[in-house]
C-alpha cells in the first residue's frame, strides 16, 4: 500500500463496510417483508428465494471491492461495486412484482422508493469515478460528491419512510388510532417528497452556490417539518392511550386521487422553482448584469437595429483571443462563440457586463452582447489574465465608434480582480502595511529550521492546492493560492539520486500546475496546468545537487508565484558535513491587493513590490528570531522565489565562511587567500547556503542587502545565546 494514498484507500473501504455493508444489508433484508407491507399486499412467490440467492453476490461483491480498495489500483474494485448492484438487482426482482401487483401510494412506499434510485445512481456513479482514474487521492476526492446523494437521497428516505410506517403501528391503540396517526405522518406527502428529491437533485448538479444554498435549506427544512409530525403524532398517542381514549374514527386510507397528488408535485416543483430563481438572484456572478446598454453609440442615443445578427467564433489560444478584435456592423445583434482551445480556465467578458461562464479547455461557451451600436472592450475576468494581454475588442462599422474611450475610460478596470479567489473588502493591503507593527501575542514565526534528509531514495508526497485566506504582515491579510495551505509550500529534501513522486491536487477553483527546478525532464505533461478538482502525478530523479525551487508555472506565471505558489527542494551535496543549526529561508515579494483579495496584477506587472518577507511574512524573525550558541556552526540555505526581485543575504556582524551557490562552492574553510564572504548573491528562482560561526552571545540581524527590501520586511534576528 503506498503511503501517500494510504488514507484515501482505508476511509474508501471503511465507507463501503458500513455504507454497503452494515447499512445496505439490513436495509435490503428489511425490505423484503416491510416493502410488501408498506404495498399491503402479499408477498411475492420466491421473494426469501431471491434473498438466499442475493446474500452471497452481494458479500462476494463487497468483499473484492474492499480488498482492490486496500491493495489494487481503482479500477480493480469497480467490478465489485458492479457485482453488488447486480446482489440488488436480484434481491429486487420481487421487489418490482410487488410494487407491479399493488403500486405505491403512501409516502412510506415512495419514500423507500426514491431511496432505492438514489442508491442505484451513487452505486452507479461510484463505479464510474473508480473506472475512470487510477489515484486513490482522486477517488478520494470525487468520492465526496456522492455524500449528499446517499446520506440524504438514500439513507435517510428509507429512514423516514419506514418511520412514517413503523410509528404508528408501534405506538397501537387500534385500526383508527393507527389510521389517524398515519394520516397524520403522510400530510402533504406528494409536495413534500418532490421538494424533498428535487432540491436534492440540484445540490448534486453544478448550480450556482447560491442555488445550492438554498436548496440544502429546503432539504433541510422537510427533515424538520417530518420530525415535527413526527413529534406530534406520537406526543398524540400517548396522551390517547394515557387516557384510555382512542382516535376518532377515520375512514381506511385509500390511495390518493391523481389530481392531488399531481397538485401536490405541481406545488413541490414550484417551491424548488422559486428557491432556484431566489438563489440565482442572490447570486450575482450567476446573472449578467448591464453596466451600460451596447446598444447606444457615442451621443447616448439608442442605435436602430438591423434584424441582423453577426455570428463570430472566437477561439482562446496560449492566453490570447483569435481574433482578438471583431467588426460588428452598428445596429447588428452580436453573438459570440467561444471556444477555449488552451490549457486553462478562461471566460470572456464585455464591458457592458454580458460575459461567459467558465469554460474549461477544450469547451464552449455562447455569449449573447445584444444589439450592438458603439465600439466594446473585453477581456479574460480569470485574475492577472487580463494585465498578461488576454483582451478582446468590438468594432462597430457604418456608424459613430467614439464612444470606444468612453466607455473603456468608465469601465476599464471595473474587473481586474474578479478572479477565482474570494474579493477582497475594499480596503487596500498596503495601507494596512506598517513595518513596524506588532503581532499578535502569542506570535509564533514559521519554522525555518531544515529537517536532515531520509533514508528511503523514494519520496512520495501529495501537494494540494488549497486557497488560504492569511495574515502576511500585522494586520495584513491576503488570500493566497498555495501548496499545502502555506506560501512557501512545503519543504522536500534529498540526496542527488533520490526519485520524488509528487502527486498534485487542484483543490482550488482556476487552474493549476507546478514545475520542479530540481528534476529535468520534458515539461509537456508533467507540467501542464490541471483543472479544479483534477490531479496528476509528476515523478523525477534528482541528478544534482542545490537548492531549488519550484511553483506553479500556469499563466500568468508572475502572478500565480506572486500570490503564494512556491517553495523549496533542498538536494545535499555529496558529502555534506554535519552542522549544529540548520534553516532555510525563502525570499519573495507581495504586491498587496484588497484586505482578504489576491495579488494586484497591474503592480505586479509595474515590478512595484509592497512588501518583501522570508518564509511568507514580514519581519516574523524579529518577532520570534532563529537561536543559535555561540560557537555554534549554524548553515543557513537561501532561495530566491521572486518573481521578480533579486536577494543579496547578508547576516550582520557575521561572515560567512562557506558559500555554496547555484550547485557550486564559491568559498570553503581554508582557503589559502583566508578569505570570506559577506553576502549572498540571489538572482530569482537561484539559491545557496552559507555557513558560519558567531563568536559571541548578541541578536544578529540578518536581511537582503538590498536595504529598501529589507526595510519591506526582509529582515529578522538570529538569536546567540
Amino acid at each position: 500500500m503506498c503511503i501517500r494514498d494510504r488514507p484515501e484507500r482505508l476511509l474508501l473501504a471503511h465507507e463501503m463496510i458500513n455504507l454497503l455493508g452494515w447499512v445496505g444489508l439490513t436495509v435490503a433484508g428489511t425490505l423484503i417483508t416491510l416493502w410488501p407491507t408498506m404495498l399491503r399486499t402479499r408477498v411475492a412467490d420466491g421473494a426469501e428465494r431471491a434473498g438466499r440467492r442475493a446474500l452471497p453476490v452481494l458479500l462476494t461483491g463487497l468483499g473484492a471491492a474492499v480488498a482492490a480498495a486496500l491493495l489494487g489500483p481503482p479500477p480493480l474494485a469497480a467490478p465489485g461495486v458492479a457485482a453488488y448492484a447486480a446482489g440488488l438487482v436480484v434481491a429486487g426482482i420481487p421487489w418490482v412484482r410487488e410494487a407491479r401487483a399493488k403500486a405505491p401510494s403512501s409516502f412510506a412506499a415512495w419514500s423507500v422508493a426514491a431511496g432505492s434510485l438514489w442508491l442505484a445512481g451513487s452505486l452507479l456513479a461510484l463505479a464510474g469515478i473508480l473506472l475512470s482514474t487510477t489515484s486513490w487521492v482522486t477517488v478520494g476526492e470525487r468520492t465526496s460528491l456522492l455524500t449528499a446523494p446517499l446520506a440524504a437521497g438514500w439513507i435517510a428516505q428509507v429512514l423516514l419512510g419506514a418511520l412514517s410506517f413503523l410509528v404508528p403501528v408501534v405506538l397501537g391503540g387500534g385500526p383508527l388510532a393507527v389510521r389517524a396517526a398515519t394520516a397524520g405522518l403522510e400530510r402533504a406527502w406528494p409536495a413534500r417528497l418532490t421538494i424533498t428529491n428535487a432540491a436534492l437533485l440540484l445540490c448534486v448538479l453544478p448550480v450556482p452556490s447560491m442555488v445550492r444554498v438554498v436548496c440544502s435549506v429546503l432539504l433541510l427544512v422537510m427533515l424538520l417539518y417530518f420530525l415535527v409530525l413526527l413529534l406530534l403524532t406520537v406526543v398524540r398517542g400517548i396522551r390517547n392511550r394515557r387516557k384510555g381514549t382512542t382516535a376518532e374514527p377515520a375512514p381506511r386510507p385509500a390511495p390518493a386521487a391523481a389530481h392531488r397528488v399531481l397538485g401536490g408535485v405541481a406545488l413541490g416543483l414550484a417551491v424548488v422553482m422559486l428557491a432556484v430563481a431566489g438563489g440565482g438572484a442572490a447570486d450575482v456572478r450567476s446573472l449578467p448584469v448591464l453596466e451600460r446598454s451596447a446598444a447606444t453609440g457615442a451621443d447616448g442615443g439608442e442605435v436602430t437595429p438591423t434584424g441582423r445578427t453577426t455570428t463570430v467564433e472566437v477561439t482562446v489560444r496560449n492566453v490570447r483571443f483569435s481574433p482578438a478584435t471583431v467588426d460588428v456592423p452598428a445596429g447588428d445583434r452580436l453573438v459570440i462563440e467561444l471556444h477555449n482551445t488552451g490549457d486553462d480556465t478562461h471566460d470572456l467578458v464585455l464591458e457592458t457586463g454580458a460575459r461567459t461562464d467558465r469554460i474549461a479547455p477544450g469547451k464552449r461557451a455562447t455569449l449573447d452582447a445584444g444589439v450592438v451600436g458603439r465600439d466594446l472592450d473585453g477581456w479574460c475576468s480569470v485574475v492577472g489574465h487580463r494585465q498578461m494581454g488576454m483582451v478582446f475588442a468590438v468594432r462597430v462599422t457604418g456608424g459613430d465608434d467614439d464612444g470606444r474611450a468612453a466607455g473603456a475610460q468608465e469601465h476599464g478596470t471595473a474587473h481586474d480582480h474578479t478572479g477565482s479567489a474570494p474579493d477582497g473588502d475594499g480596503t487596500s493591503a498596503a495601507d494596512a502595511f506598517d513595518p513596524m507593527a506588532e503581532p499578535a501575542d502569542g506570535f509564533t514565526a514559521r519554522d525555518a529550521r531544515l529537517p536532515s534528509a531520509t533514508d528511503p531514495r523514494l519520496h512520495k508526497r501529495t501537494l494540494t492546492v488549497k486557497e488560504t485566506e492569511t495574515e502576511v504582515a500585522p494586520g495584513v491579510r491576503q488570500t493566497l493560492w498555495t501548496f499545502d495551505g502555506t506560501a512557501p509550500g512545503p519543504v522536500l529534501r534529498g540526496r542527488v539520486g533520490d526519485t520524488f513522486e509528487i502527486t498534485l491536487v487542484n483543490d482550488g477553483t482556476i487552474g493549476h500546475s507546478v514545475d520542479f527546478h530540481a528534476g529535468a525532464l520534458s515539461p509537456d505533461k508533467p507540467m501542464r496546468t490541471i483543472g479544479p478538482g483534477e490531479s496528476l502525478t509528476y515523478r523525477f530523479t534528482a541528478t544534482r545537487s542545490g537548492v531549488w525551487m519550484y511553483h506553479c508555472s500556469t499563466m500568468p506565471m508572475s502572478l500565480h508565484i506572486a500570490n503564494g505558489m512556491f517553495g523549496a527542494v533542498v538536494i545535499d551535496p555529496p558529502g555534506l558535513p554535519r552542522v549544529d543549526r540548520e534553516y532555510l529561508l525563502v525570499q519573495s515579494e507581495f504586491y498587496l491587493g484588497e484586505q482578504n483579495g489576491t495579488a494586484d496584477a497591474d503592480k505586479l506587472k509595474a515590478k512595484e513590490p509592497d512588501m518583501v518577507a522570508f518564509n511568507g511574512y514580514a519581519n516574523q524573525y524579529d518577532h520570534d528570531p532563529l537561536t543559535a550558541k555561540a560557537d555554534e556552526r549554524v548553515r543557513i540555505w537561501v532561495l530566491t522565489a521572486g518573481p521578480n526581485v533579486p536577494s543579496a543575504f547578508h547576516v550582520v556582524g557575521g561572515q560567512f565562511d562557506t558559500v555554496f551557490r547555484e550547485g557550486a562552492y564559491e568559498l570553503r574553510p581554508g582557503n589559502r587567500e583566508r578569505g570570506g564572504a559577506q553576502v549572498l548573491d540571489l538572482a530569482p528562482a537561484s539559491g545557496g547556503f552559507v555557513e558560519l560561526t558567531l563568536p559571541e552571545p548578541g541578536n544578529y540581524p540578518f536581511v537582503t542587502h538590498v536595504m529598501t527590501d529589507a526595510e519591506r520586511g526582509a529582515h529578522g534576528i538570529l538569536r546567540v545565546r
